[in-house]
């Protein structure tokens, strides 16, 4: 079997961001929190004589926009990333499964709406209409 890893794509997150999103998007490519990214930088910026300022600067023009979460037009949530160590970015075990057990929920709200539609005589009535 061949398994291919997604592409991943240095690229700064506005939309996560607070200033340019540079640190939100070195830590969406490195996969671990951006706090962590964010201190990094803060920690950097401070006792370094000015190089970390330079190179913040420099990505945040050298690096293209991400996508922003407006530009998806879909309703659903996408991916789910769980955690698997403290300082990994994504979500924590338990808020995912609470996600996805409501994302079931609402499908199954969904398929049961779909259920009482086809047995009930209006879907008959519709289907005969159609067939005329």
């Amino acid at each position: 079997m061949n398994f291919e890893l997604p592409k991943r794509e240095l690229r700064r997150r506005q939309d996560k961001g607070k200033i340019a999103g540079v640190c939100a998007g070195l830590a969406d490519y490195f996969n671990i929190e951006t706090w962590l990214v964010r201190v990094v930088f803060f920690t950097g910026l401070i006792f370094s004589s000015g190089f970390f300022a330079v190179l913040y600067f420099a990505l945040w023009f050298i690096l293209d926009k991400g996508p922003s979460v407006f530009d998806n037009k879909s309703e659903g949530h996408g991916p789910i990333r769980v955690k698997d160590k403290i300082w990994a970015a994504g979500e924590p075990p338990k808020q995912a499964f609470q996600e996805i057990y409501q994302d079931f929920q609402e499908m199954e709200q969904s398929l049961q709406k779909m259920e009482r539609y086809v047995t009930s005589s209006e879907f008959t009535l519709n289907r005969e209409f159609k067939q005329l």
